[in-house]
């Protein structure tokens, strides 16, 4: 077959490109298969050992790539052609075959005339597979009374057609497969019905379009027919980190001294007797802690010395909170922050200064982006690996991409944050998002929509479309990383601005500049400024009912919205109202506007 040449960026090689995509590439549609046909010389090897310790065991290759254009011998990625059933633009043959000229396969038919693939495929509801429709089977089955003995037996499989027929109106019903044996004419509307592919006796064959099958690969689960291109066909499994020297938080510190106290395990012995209180009480004493506490991690409640890194966002919290206390970074590597305390400065409102504990300026920092699998039609149905290799149990192989930015880092205050989440109406508008969140088939996959996310991750996304203004980056370069979670041992209150990409445009130092005390108030300032005033309002202030699954409040794309490749939730989980403050909600910085301009006014 001959070569489709293509270029794609490394980045686009986990998502949207990735391992089991259907794409379309030059008018013709691929899928890529798994890690396994990889060449394993060409693709080397990438490290990042606080990913691999969530994904386990295996190793993250990043995929053959090359520099300038591209030749017979150039390193290249391998896609399958899917669907294989195309029809002719010309002659309307509806066929596997490929044409073939001068000895080499072509993407035309006989006639000349360009073949294009079917827009439909058969995915498998809950199995993740991905199959062709059988259209020669498909065109001949049903329950109407075209069915007849003649149609049943026909074996004319190369008298295939896909045509248009204007007089059965419009839409599928005017799409339709055509023998020209039997007479058998058959509507693409009747795919769409419930069960369709189930009623016709067409089945799973449990596997991926590159897979061969096996005996014993057949699914269960029943099919349904969807267009190739659908956005359901392909939900990626991606996790990323950054690669930062580990740190563990300060309660698995303190873990790992109850632990190895000498008197420990005479608390582990009496198992909540007397003795193991009045113990506890002397351990609590020596290392500065509740005996609560101690009988707590005596009765194994506490499993953060099993886990190697706990969460990726843990350590790196912690990472970020020993480079604020260190002040200017001087070392070297690919983790570099210069730390510094917000100044309690009168030009500056105290409502907002008062929120902020710490700001780190990001100079250098390496991101590592990897594909674990991906799901098919349902986000509840069965994660297919990236490697479906023989080696995919002992050691796999995972697609991966290492990215180097910059970026702002911002630490809030945790006390005031807790008195302000604890107020009963912010807990009463954070829980409409908690209910529907939960009532959802596919959101639990994000995070807890706690006050304190919902404020955090707001003000990020407000920043990053200020930034987009300042920085000399577009929106859909920046990223954002929230840190907000109440329920850890070790509460994080912050957020990462930050770029990433594969090439120069994440290191010019546009943020690393902005990060500056003169420079990132006045933005801040700017940010709450412009989203005090939405286009959309007085709708948009005054809705709880907005994006994807309603889970958007007071937040559309006139005032909080970004790049959806910049947000961690896709654009979800956002409201203004907990930020700057509603009708009868208080927001975390609702005086700070007020307080500039009662100054301005002075």
């Amino acid at each position: 077959m001959e070569r489709i040449l293509h270029d794609l960026r490394l980045s686009e090689t986990i998502t949207p490109f990735g391992v089991g995509a259907v794409v379309d590439v030059l008018g013709e549609s691929l899928i890529a298969p798994d890690t396994s046909w990889w060449d394993r010389k060409r693709a080397p090897e990438i490290s990042c050992d606080r990913l691999l310790a969530r994904l386990g065991a295996g190793v993250l290759r990043q995929a053959p790539a090359h520099a300038g254009r591209a030749a017979k011998d150039t390193d290249h990625l391998l896609y399958w052609r899917f669907p294989t059933w195309r029809f002719c633009e010309q002659c309307t043959r509806l066929s596997k075959v490929t044409g073939r000229k001068n000895g080499r396969w072509i993407n035309r038919c006989d006639c000349g005339g360009a073949l294009v693939p079917m827009r439909y495929v058969a995915v498998c509801r809950k199995g993740s597979h991905i199959q062709d429709i059988p259209w020669f089977k498909w065109a001949h089955r049903g329950s109407d009374c075209g069915v007849t003995e003649a149609v049943r037996h026909c074996r004319a499989f190369t008298e295939l057609k896909f045509v248009r027929s204007m007089r059965h109106g419009e839409g599928l019903a005017a799409l339709r497969v055509h023998c020209t044996a039997c007479k058998r004419s058959r509507p693409l509307s009747d795919l769409t019905g419930e069960d369709s592919l189930h009623r016709d006796y067409i089945r799973c064959d449990g596997t991926q379009p590159w897979e061969e099958p096996k005996p014993g690969d057949a699914c269960d689960h029943r099919l349904v027919a969807v267009q190739r291109g659908a956005t359901g066909n392909y939900i990626a499994e991606r996790l990323s980190a950054l690669d930062i020297p580990e740190e563990r938080p300060h309660s698995a510190q303190v873990t790992e001294r109850i632990r190895g106290h000498l008197y420990f395990d005479k608390v582990v012995a009496d198992n909540g007797g007397p003795q193991a209180e009045m113990v506890a009480g002397w351990i609590a004493d020596e290392v500065g802690v509740t005996a609560e506490e101690v009988l707590r991690v005596a009765a194994g409640d506490d499993d953060t010395a099993d886990t190697p890194l706990l969460d990726l966002k843990d350590g790196e919290w912690a990472a970020f909170l020993g480079k604020l206390e260190a002040g200017r970074d001087d070392g070297a590597g690919d983790f570099v922050v210069d730390g510094w305390k917000v100044p309690a400065d009168p030009k500056w409102p105290s409502s907002l200064t008062s929120h902020l504990v710490g700001v780190g300026q990001v100079r250098r920092v390496r991101e590592v982006r990897a594909l674990k699998g991906f799901r098919r039609h349902d986000a509840e149905a069965d994660l297919i690996p990236a490697d479906l290799g023989p080696d995919r149990r002992r050691m796999p192989v995972y697609p991966a991409v290492e990215v180097f930015g910059e970026g702002i880092f911002l630490r809030f205050d945790e006390e005031r944050l807790s008195l302000w989440e604890n107020l009963p109406k912010v807990r009463d508008r954070a829980e409409i998002l908690v209910d529907r969140r939960a009532s959802s088939q596919w959101a639990h996959r994000l995070d807890v929509p706690e006050p304190r996310f919902i404020a955090l991750h707001t003000i990020a996304h407000l920043l990053v479309r200020r930034l987009a203004f300042a920085s000399g980056y577009a929106s859909a370069a920046l990223q954002e990383r929230v840190y907000a979670n109440s329920d850890r041992p070790d509460r994080t209150a912050g957020i990462l601005i930050y770029t990433a990409a594969g090439d120069a445009q994440g290191t010019l130092g546009g943020l690393v500049r902005l990060g500056a005390p003169d420079k990132l108030l006045p933005l801040l300032l700017a940010a709450l400024n412009d989203a005090d005033v939405c286009s959309n309002d007085p709708v948009c202030i005054e809705s709880d009912h907005q994006g994807s699954s309603s889970l958007n409040l007071s937040a559309c794309h006139g005032c909080a919205l970004v790049s959806e490749t910049s947000c961690e939730s896709g654009n979800r989980l956002l409201d203004r109202q907990l930020v700057l403050g509603g009708r009868d909600v208080p927001g975390l910085l609702e005086t700070v506007l007020d307080e500039v301009r009662r100054g301005a006014s002075v």
